[in-house]
């Protein structure tokens, strides 16, 4: 038997249709038997509140050991889990090819799957996933929808941690009144036909967030590429699913793969590569989706078609080199390394793509922000997030840069809402430079003057 990891991590397809994967006896078999090797192990102590969780029940349970913990008390484990997929991906010696065969956030999936087929979860917080409705309804009033999510608002924010319990101090991403598309149709960013790039052609899969909540990455992002001459067109047939797998909502996933791919695959025909403009998204595309729907061909040339936008920049970089034009930042810049980039396995391109900037000042932030997505805003999450990502936030408060970047947006106002937190504790010491968090593409679109 060779020792833990020596080899690559590996993935099995997730068989969500068989009964078995959502039987509670086989789901406690399988967690005693993962929970006992975590036990023993204890490498992954530090990185959510899953593990000290875990590590509490066997150490505070009658004989100290897993056999004396109450089976019901799984869930207090499972519940703190973000599937940030850091435990799988970076610590943990006993992931596939290891006999052991240990997947700890795909025993967590597994788990909340069964919840939903019991209503056992929480179906107000639910309504937080269905975010292509919610998209749509809050763009028909967008004013009105800011107002009522600001932290500031005494009114509302009760309401709303009483309703669909979200923290009433939690940050939420405001509203765009329309779609990246149309924000950008009386002014699209003209193509540079003589760039060393000009023969590529990217699909822009708008993602979510940057459609509903935030347009900039996708303006800068699109600026960007035209100046590198890539023929663009944005693209955004529908959520990738993200935030139902994290309720452990398969047929939902199963169901946005197949018709987001079925979307894509034409476009992938003609010659574009498919761009995805966060983390979590491009991770769906590549990753989870042929885990979900291993048979699907679509899924499958989707996964091989796509690219993060820091990774798509990177690889113009090397391939063909950048059109010239970038010029020195205005100050240094703190880069937080989102948990689903790193999940890529594509290596840190958030550090890449700006250290191609001229005289750029850069550190490097590479723990979790501990948001989780809608796991972060959550009441009873709120407070263990903050407390996750607390010595992130501290590293980038002492860095004292005058950016702060994140290519997962939610987490970069994770950050910085830990940044101000903590220099309210300490007024004399190092406060936030930056106003508010960015992706990384903007910044190397300011670089550019676009």
């Amino acid at each position: 038997m060779r020792e833990g990891s020596l080899d690559a991590p590996t993935r099995h397809a997730l068989d969500w249709t068989d009964p078995d994967f959502t039987d509670w006896d086989k789901i406690n078999a399988e967690a005693e038997r993962i929970f006992d090797i975590c036990h023993g192990c204890r490498r992954c102590f530090n990185l959510c509140d899953s593990f000290p969780r875990l590590f509490d029940l066997v150490d505070d349970s009658p004989s100290g050991e897993l056999d004396s913990v109450d089976k019901a008390d799984y869930k207090k484990v499972v519940d703190a889990c973000t599937l940030c997929d850091m435990c799988f991906m970076q610590m943990c010696p006993y992931v596939p090819p290891h006999e052991f065969d240990l997947d700890f956030p795909h025993l967590m999936l597994r788990y909340r799957a069964a919840e939903l087929r019991d209503k056992q979860n929480d179906r107000a917080a639910a309504q937080l996933t269905e975010i292509d409705r919610n998209g749509k309804l809050t763009s028909l009033m967008p004013g009105v929808a800011n107002w009522g999510s600001a932290t500031g608002n005494r009114l509302t924010r009760p309401l709303l941690e009483k309703t669909v319990h979200i923290h009433r101090e939690a940050a939420l991403p405001r509203c765009e009144g329309s779609g990246l598309a149309k924000a950008l149709e009386k002014t699209p960013p003209s193509r540079n036909a003589e760039a060393p790039a000009k023969a590529r052609k990217a699909a822009v899969y708008a993602t979510c967030f940057v459609n509903y909540n935030d347009h900039a990455p996708g303006e800068a992002a699109l600026k960007v590429l035209a100046k590198n001459g890539v023929e663009t067109k944005i693209v955004y047939p529908q959520c990738c699913g993200m935030p139902q797998l994290e309720q452990g909502n398969f047929a939902r996933v199963a169901d946005s793969a197949r018709k987001v791919a079925a979307e894509m695959v034409p476009l992938i025909e003609e010659g574009y590569d498919i761009v995805a403009l966060t983390p979590s998204c491009a991770l769906m595309l590549k990753f989870e989706w042929p885990l979900i729907v291993p048979d699907d061909e679509n899924v499958k040339k989707l996964s091989q078609a796509t690219f993060d936008i820091t990774e798509y920049v990177v690889d113009i970089a090397k391939r063909e080199g950048l059109a010239e034009g970038l010029q020195p930042l205005d100050g240094g810049v703190a880069v937080h390394v989102a948990c689903h980039s790193r999940a890529q396995n594509m290596g840190v391109k958030a550090r890449e793509l700006l250290k191609l900037i001229p005289e750029a000042d850069l550190k490097v932030l590479p723990r979790c922000s501990g948001h989780g997505g809608s796991w972060g805003v959550l009441k009873d999450n709120f407070e263990v997030a903050l407390k996750v990502g607390k010595p992130l936030a501290r590293d980038a408060l002492k860095a004292e840069k005058r950016y702060l970047v994140s290519e997962c947006p939610l987490a970069g106002k994770h950050i910085l809402q830990g940044m101000q937190r903590l220099a309210g504790d300490k007024p004399d010491g190092p406060q936030p430079k930056a106003e508010r968090a960015q992706h990384p593409i903007e910044l190397f679109a300011q670089a550019y003057g676009l």
